[in-house]
Order: C-alpha cells, then structure tokens, then sequence
C-alpha cells in the first residue's frame, strides 16, 4: 500500500490576542470549513501594546483577502485615511518632507524620474524643479488635506495615488475578533502558565493555564508579544538585539483630543534622542515619544511628549520598554512566531503590522502538515529574517542620514558603523542616485528616494542616459508633470468631506 504519509493539521491553537492574534485568528478561520479547529487563548488580566495605530498599503490586501467592506472598517475603527508620513527636523533642525505612498512623476524613455529631477536640479535654473514631492500626488493632496480612492485607470494621474488607514488598534482586533469568531473561531479566556513539550521530538504539545486547563494542538502560533511565551520561552530560540544602530528603547504613549480636522498622513518629529509620533483618528490622536534610556530620563521624555501635544490629553500616559531586534528563527518545529513574539522594529515605518500581515501570508503559502517539513520551515525564516532585517535598514537610513549634531544621540547615529546591506545601497546612492528594490523587499524606490532627498543626501552624479533627454524638454515635460499632480489634488475631496460622506463612526469615547 501506498504510504499516506503525515497526517494534516485538525488543530490551531493561537496563544495571545491584541492585533496579531485576531489578525492571525481572522485568516486562519478560513480553514474552520475544512474541519480544522481554531482556537485562540488570551487573558483579560494582560493588556496589549496597542499604539500601532498607523499601517501602510499592504493592509489592504489583508483586508480584501477577508472580504472587508473597506467603509464599514473605517467606521468600526474610527479611522482616518494615510497618504503618508511627514518628518520633521530629522535632516537638521527646521527641515521637513514627506514620504509619500505611490510614486513621483513617471519614467521617461527608460530613465527613472528621479535622475531627470535631480538633472535639472543640478542646473539650479530659477523655479526649477522645486522638491521631488511636488510630483506625487500622494504628498501634494496629504500636504493639502485632500484624499480619495485612486483610480483603476492608469492613464490617469489618480491611479498614482496610494493610502493605507489610521485606526484605533484594540477596535480593529475587536472587528476582527468578530469576524473570527462568526467564522468558528473559538476564543479561551486564560492566562498560559506553562508549555508542555515531547520529551523526544520537543513539538508543543498543549498549552496549560493557570486554572490547569490543558488545550492540546498540532500547530501553535504564538502571538503572546513582548513575552514571546512559546518561541522565546519554551522553545528556547535565541533573540538578536540591534540596540547598537536603533538604540530607542522605550516610548510614552497617550492619546489626546482632535483640535482640527484630521489630516490624511502621520507625523514624525525628530527630538534630541529620539522623535514623537502624531495619529489622527475621527474621535481622538494617537500621540508617542519613542527615545534612548541612555540619552533621555523617563521623566523629560514624558515632558517632551506633554509639551508637544496639539490637545489636552485623554488618559494617562503609558511607557513601552523594548529592544529592537528579532528571533534567530521565527518556525521552530510547531511553534510560528507572529508579531512582537518574533521580533520588534520602532514603529517609525508603520511596518508593524504589516510584518504580522506578512508572516501570515507566508504561514499561509507554506502551511504544513504535522510532518513539518524542515525544508519549508528553512525557506519561511529565510523569507521573515530577511524582511525584518530589509526594513531594519530602512529605519536606520533615517537616523544615520542627518547632518543633526546638537545632541550625543544624534552624534552617535551620524557616525554609527552602518549593516553591509544599507552601506551598500547609501554606495550604491551616492555615486549616480542608483536605487534597485531586491526580491520581495518592501519599501519601493520611491520609499528610498524620498527620505535620501528628504534628508539632505545627494549623489554624487546622475545616470548618463539623462544626457540624451534635452534640457528644455525635460523642463517642459517637468512642468507639466508639476502642473497635472497639483490640479489633481486639488479638485480631491478634503479629507475630513471623503470621511463624512462614505464612512463617518459614529460618536465613541475618545480615550
């Protein structure tokens, strides 16, 4: 007879709720169907981080792939609309830019807009070509508080337009909850005390609860955060700290009431050791310092944090404490780390959540049976680390790209030895504005141009195919590029107008 080898998974078990469990919950319980079960553990007694309160694009996939009414979302959650992020005093004091979602203007006869832009810019020719934001969309309209959909034509100027959410991060795992455990998700209240492990093969076997209740499963995920209770804990998988090139470790975080109609992008604003965050939801702000214990006490931060606020707050401050790094594996035999279990990147990027969207896609793609082929295991960390360590280097590029040298924390940053990877793409950068976007990295080109021209760094020279566009037509084409994006913008909807008409929460306590 034929081998029927491994048997297939009939039991999920999810210890830890907040956004990544009922995230993971929400898309694993389009298996319930199939006859596999799903059940999630979490306790009330423990809180979650919740402050990641701003996405990127991705998440609308994630929300497409569950069948997300987008407006009925947006008003569950309190959301508001990203176009972006603004920074502020990040290249040297006073300065500001945006990084904007989608792209600038449009390549031109197999040269990228970018060498175009800073061709003409190098002839530094009076109103010519201002700043490479002014040709995306994204940031003139977020810069102009205007925001709808983009548009499925891509001959048109909207179709440029790229946007993820602001949103209030317990309500989206309260919607998501909803829809899991409609779909047949079952949710246990109780707080994990201890992990019971084969003697031979050390697979989990159940997880025990304080109250001795043991649930038994053939795949555990672990979205316990911070704790990392499974992959840390019982599973002994090692953490690497990159303290030395992010050396934030805590933050303060309070939530404050709106003074003005809410603008579609967050806001970074870099202080003496490190920068606080501005979220702009319908019924409150989502408000953070994120800092180095070793440059700042908790006491000025906190101040730093209370004296930059647009309004009065709404609760009482709370502190983070962390280290940015990531596990050495995020799949040890059958334990997936999700989320902050695997790993913690400062939320400059807004690339939280999107690394626990990614982990449960890649989970998805290689789902295993209860053989746990070592080879797919092997290619789903090699997958995760080398997200994680691609958008490290991104956040990285931020604090080490400054001319900023007011501060120890600042002086450090400047002259930090820098990870091989980003040196060789600053390299890469500083001879002819040469930006690639390896397989499968997130931040695009444009990411990259905008926060290099953003933070002062300018190449050396430019492609030598711009030489063979002309000068006066390259300014026309330019203008008119400038033009189109600005009259765009322009007749969009305010941001505040989009939001009562199609998807306006309804009245909540803000806090």
């Amino acid at each position: 007879m034929t081998d029927p080898g491994p048997a297939r998974i009939t039991r999920i078990v999810i210890v830890g709720g907040g956004t990544a469990g009922w995230m993971t919950a929400a898309a694993m319980a389009r298996l319930v169907e199939s006859g596999v079960a799903v059940t999630l553990v979490e306790s009330e007694e423990i809180g979650t981080v919740g402050v990641g309160e701003a996405t990127i694009p991705s998440l609308l996939d994630y929300n497409r792939m569950l069948g997300i009414d987008e407006d009925d979302f947006v008003r569950a959650t309190g959301a508001t609309f990203k176009l972006g992020i603004e920074f502020r005093d990040w290249g040297r004091l006073g300065d500001a830019y945006f990084h904007p979602f989608g792209t600038h203007g449009r390549d031109v006869e197999g040269v990228a807009f970018h060498q175009l832009w800073l061709r003409q810019a190098g002839l530094a020719q009076p109103g010519m070509p201002g700043v490479i934001g002014d040709y995306c969309l994204s940031t003139v309209a977020a810069r102009n508080g205007r925001f709808t959909r983009p548009s499925a034509n891509p001959q048109s100027v909207l179709s440029t337009l790229s946007y993820a959410f602001h949103f209030d991060a317990a309500l989206y795992a309260r919607y998501l909850r909803d829809l899991a455990e409609a779909a047949g998700v079952m949710r246990i209240e109780g707080r994990v005390a201890a992990v019971d492990r084969h003697a031979g093969t050390g697979f989990i076997e159940a997880v025990r609860l304080a109250d001795g209740r043991a649930i038994d499963g053939d795949l555990f995920i672990d979205c316990s955060g911070f704790r990392s209770l499974l992959l840390g804990d019982a599973m002994d998988v090692g953490f690497t700290s990159w303290q030395h090139w992010l050396p934030c470790d805590r933050a303060w975080a309070v939530p404050s009431a709106p003074r003005d109609a809410p603008a579609p992008h967050t806001r970074a604003t870099a202080e003496a050791a490190g920068w606080r965050w501005r979220i702009p939801l319908q019924h409150r702000v989502g408000n953070g310092h994120v800092y180095a214990s070793d440059h700042v006490d908790d006491e000025t931060a906190l101040r730093v944090l209370l004296d930059g606020l647009d309004g009065p707050p709404l609760a009482d401050p709370r502190q983070l404490r962390f280290v940015a790094g990531r596990r050495d594996r995020l799949w040890e035999r059958n334990c997936v780390a999700i989320g902050l279990a695997g790993g913690f990147l400062e939320p400059l990027e807004s690339t939280s959540i999107h690394l626990i969207q990614s982990g449960i896609a890649r989970l998805m793609s290689l789902f295993p049976d209860t053989g746990f082929s070592a080879v797919e295991i092997a290619e789903y960390n090699r997958q995760m680390l080398r997200e994680y360590d691609q958008v490290r280097d991104f956040i990285i590029l931020h604090y080490h790209s400054t001319t900023r040298t007011d501060s120890a924390f600042w002086r450090h940053c400047q002259s930090m030895t820098l990870p091989p990877s980003l040196q060789a793409k600053l390299d890469l950068w500083a001879g002819r504005a040469r930006i690639f976007r390896e397989q499968g990295e997130l931040f695009t080109p444009d990411s990259w141009i905008a926060v290099l021209l953003g933070q002062g760094i300018r190449p050396a020279s430019v492609d030598p195919l711009t030489a063979g566009l002309p000068v006066a037509e390259s300014a026309m084409f330019l203008d008119h590029v400038r033009e189109m994006v600005a009259k765009t913008a322009e007749a969009m909807p305010r941001h505040a107008d989009f939001i009562a008409r199609h998807c306006a929460a309804p009245l909540r306590t803000a806090a």
